[in-house]
């Protein structure tokens, strides 16, 4: 394995021993069974691990894990699988969080990946990385959120949940080359009290690895959550919608704002080739997850 500091996902089935979960091991699969992609699970932090089960144990939530269709892991052939470097195969599967920032005005804040990142630049997501040993999953998302945004709300008593569990691989599909990185990723809701104004006051980007900052409202999450991935311009021909949306740009410690279309963040993976500036495929489910939680709401 690589460094101890890497907070790794182990595994649990049918009460068989708790085992670290495997490189090329299709998580959700194990779960759901090959062919399916989403299945109800539960989850939890236990002595720097990260536990998935089938079964409810003690801290443990239960919650939904899913993957994308076209999953690197899941679509490995064996031959594919023995070809990856040593290193790849014996790295295990990392932990990673990430933070769905909701204001009071019921906006919900992402950023632009650095082009200069190894993993998926230029792709819009929610702040997020790796759990340090010792830490808890709110603690290591708001480490993260202060670290990428300048944003501390660690002091803060924030009402805060598990949106869901994604199972992401990278390079994003198999026809642009093996996969490199496999990641379960938290996705964490937190509320906050104050509105998306008062927040962008206090914004300070990490230039090394944000590029840019958007706060979403609910009607243009459902225009991104709506495109279809692998289907061209999808999404993108809704008459009588906004076109662009103002986005805060970092360059040289300086912010500023900016009019991006629309469409953009509509993009979906190409199948091969350069990526595109998008909204990642993880990032499309937290936002669904996210929109249901506020149906749910209005609803009681």
């Amino acid at each position: 394995m690589e460094s101890a500091k890497r907070v790794l996902v182990y595994l649990r089935k049918e009460n068989s021993l708790l085992q670290c979960a495997q490189f090329v091991q299709g998580i959700t699969g194990l779960y759901a069974g090959r062919h399916q992609d989403k299945v109800l699970v539960n989850c939890g932090l236990d002595q720097n691990r990260f536990i998935i089960s089938d079964q409810a144990f003690s801290g443990s939530r239960n919650v939904q894990l899913q993957r994308p269709s076209f999953c690197p892991i899941k679509n490995l052939t064996p031959e594919q699988a023995a070809s990856l470097p040593g290193a790849t195969q014996n790295r295990g599967v990392d932990m990673g969080v990430a933070v769905l920032l909701q204001t009071a005005n019921k906006k919900v804040l992402l950023t632009r990946r650095s082009k200069s990142l190894n993993i998926f630049p230029n792709v819009w997501v929610p702040p997020g990385g790796h759990m340090e040993p010792g830490e808890q999953l709110l603690e290591a998302g708001l480490r993260e959120l202060q670290e990428e945004t300048g944003l501390c709300l660690r002091d803060a008593d924030l009402p805060w949940r598990i949106l869901g569990l994604w199972e992401s691989s990278f390079p994003p599909l198999l026809t642009t080359g093996l996969p490199t990185r496999h990641h379960i990723v938290t996705y964490l809701l937190v509320s906050s009290s104050e509105t998306h104004q008062e927040l962008q006051e206090k914004l300070r980007p990490d230039e090394r690895e944000v590029s840019a900052c958007v706060w979403l409202d609910p009607q243009t999450a459902e225009r991104i959550v709506a495109t279809e991935e692998g289907v061209k311009d999808s999404g993108k021909k809704v008459p009588g919608l906004q076109t662009s949306i103002k986005v805060t740009e970092v360059n040289g410690g300086t912010l500023t704002q900016k009019d991006l279309e629309v469409a953009v963040l509509l993009n979906t993976a190409p199948k091969d080739g350069e990526d595109v500036e998008r909204v990642s495929t993880g990032t499309k489910y937290a936002l669904r997850l996210w929109l249901e939680t506020l149906l749910q709401k209005e609803a009681i």
